[in-house]
């Protein structure tokens, strides 16, 4: 078995599709589906449909991998994503933030 998707609930999907989009530079993969919106995301996929988001105390956590940790939150900061500061320690680095919906989303060396 193999992840294909991760998918996040959402009631605001124009800033959701922007925040993965834009934001992140995920590419967006073509769908004529109504409420769904698929973004590439390495070996896997975030989707986006239409409904109540409800991340819960301890929900699912998006994790992209990064070589520099501190360069890829520059960048996405720049484009309007909002992280915490890099916590950088032995023997990895990491940097946590939320998407528009409040999921938690996570850059990391490992």
């Amino acid at each position: 078995m193999k992840l294909a998707r991760v998918i996040l609930f959402t009631g605001q999907m124009e800033a959701m599709s922007k925040f993965y989009g834009e934001v992140l530079g995920l590419k967006k993969i073509p769908s004529n589906e109504p409420g769904w919106r698929e973004f590439a995301a390495g070996g896997a996929r975030i989707a986006l449909h239409s409904g109540p988001s409800s991340p819960g105390r301890k929900g699912p956590k998006i994790v992209f991998h990064a070589k520099d940790v501190a360069a890829l939150r520059a960048t996405l900061v720049a484009r309007g994503a909002k992280f915490a500061k890099v916590r950088d320690g032995d023997p990895f680095c990491l940097c946590d933030g939320r998407d528009p919906d409040g999921n938690p989303i996570q850059l990391s060396n490992r």
